[in-house]
């Protein structure tokens, strides 16, 4: 089987791994936001325009990702997908029944230079089972990003994985052939990932590496990084199957935000797999996830905390309404915002204005701009409808339209 057969392979199992697929906007609702978008068997790259024929671009991991020259196609594969770990909600748990795929690391590395000069992909994501310990998998990891970085002088997008337990050396060698790596948390604590996953270890094995990357990028100069700068770092979250509540998942995501720097938080909602130990339970309701990860995005860019977001009894976000709406009633209704005396951080908690939104109205303010009525929001590209019943103007409410639903 050639490699380009061995990537389509696993193709449905990383479906399930979402740290370059978004399943909910970037941004809150009323807000430019890319979509999830997958390139499986399609003939067209969107980003270099080439076109391919379909066979050889079908069934293959391709996925969008948001980067900060705009949105890339990446191939999104595995090292292997033989693991020796048992977690309990996960398609590639030793034991279970299905072809395993392993890639030796020049094959990988030729998988994806062969994809890149064809104008397929811009990028590439690498995890890997666990296969001889986590510090043997890393190094079949680096090895491959050393091929792909110094055999093929590959200067594209790269998100490499670290392995549970990676060492400080590999963690370091991996931010300097990355653009991006992660670790993927899967629980908000140790109790939780006992539930999940019992073999691995909360704090030593997934925390600390990404406690490591935050002290290797405060410590060293950034240009010792790939391109003369230190990766971003993400991580992700299994929602769903350990008892764990939106409360403890966002305390969590709130501390990596604050201590380590995190980039972006992921959510996967879990979905039963069979010949796993929770193919009984059922799989969560999708507008869960859509919630984390609009508080996420509340703690990540709108200054907001852990105690604003409006958690009910039980510690779950509200399923019907986004939580920036949901605090807004509770405490703009009585104490609308006058805008033109609005600081950045007042104009951030109104529904309907993000960060760029809010740094052109502060901006326009500071410059002596005044507005008159809430259709002078619509000059600055801002969603006027829905912050009109939250802001006060010169000390009158905004009029609003009233919801036929």
């Amino acid at each position: 089987m050639n490699s380009l057969a061995k990537l389509a392979s696993v193709t449905e199992e990383m479906s399930l791994e979402v740290e370059e697929t978004p399943s909910a906007p970037d941004h809150l609702p009323g807000q430019t936001s890319p979509s999830p978008f997958s390139l499986a068997g399609t003939a067209e790259c969107p980003s270099t325009g080439k076109t391919h024929s379909k066979e050889s671009t079908a069934g293959l991991p391709i996925s969008m990702v948001s980067t900060p020259r705009g949105p890339i196609p990446i191939i999104k594969s595995m090292m292997t997908s033989a693991c020796e770990r048992n977690c309990y909600y996960c398609p590639f748990r030793s034991g279970r029944d299905f072809r395993r795929m392993t890639f030796k690391p020049d094959e990988m590395a030729e998988a994806v230079q062969q994809l890149s000069q064809a104008g397929v992909v811009q990028g590439a994501f690498v995890s890997s089972g666990i296969a001889g310990g986590g510090v043997r998998t890393q190094d079949q990891l680096l090895d491959m990003a050393e091929i792909l970085r110094h055999k093929y002088q590959y200067r594209g997008y790269l998100h490499l994985k670290l392995m549970p337990g990676a060492e400080q050396d590999q963690i370091l060698r991996a931010m300097q052939l990355a653009d991006r790596v992660s670790v993927n948390l899967e629980a908000p604590n140790t109790q939780r990932l006992l539930r999940l996953a019992p073999q691995k270890v909360f704090l030593e094995e997934l925390l600390q590496p990404l406690r490591t990357v935050e002290a290797i990028r405060k410590s060293q100069p950034g240009a010792r990084g790939w391109k003369g700068r230190w990766p971003s770092m993400t991580t992700q979250f299994v929602v769903g199957a350990a008892g764990e509540n939106d409360l403890e998942v966002l305390q969590t995501v709130d501390y990596l935000y604050r201590n380590l720097r995190l980039a972006r938080a992921y959510f996967s909602g879990f979905h039963p797999v069979a010949q796993t130990p929770l193919e009984e339970l059922p799989a969560i309701v999708p507008w869960r996830q859509h919630r984390l990860y609009q508080a996420s995005f509340l703690l990540r860019d709108y200054g907001f905390g852990v105690e604003d977001l409006p958690f009910e009894g039980d510690g779950l976000l509200p399923l019907g309404v986004d939580p920036k709406l949901a605090w807004a009633r509770s405490n703009l209704n009585e104490a609308p915002i006058e805008l033109n005396k609005a600081s950045r951080q007042d104009l951030l908690r109104i529904p309907g204005i993000g960060p760029k939104g809010a740094q052109v109205i502060f901006t326009f303010l500071q410059g002596g701009g005044q507005f008159k009525r809430v259709e002078d929001l619509k000059n600055l590209g801002v969603y006027s409808t829905r912050a009109a019943p939250f802001i006060l103007i010169d000390g009158k409410q905004a009029p609003t339209q009233l919801s036929l639903f």
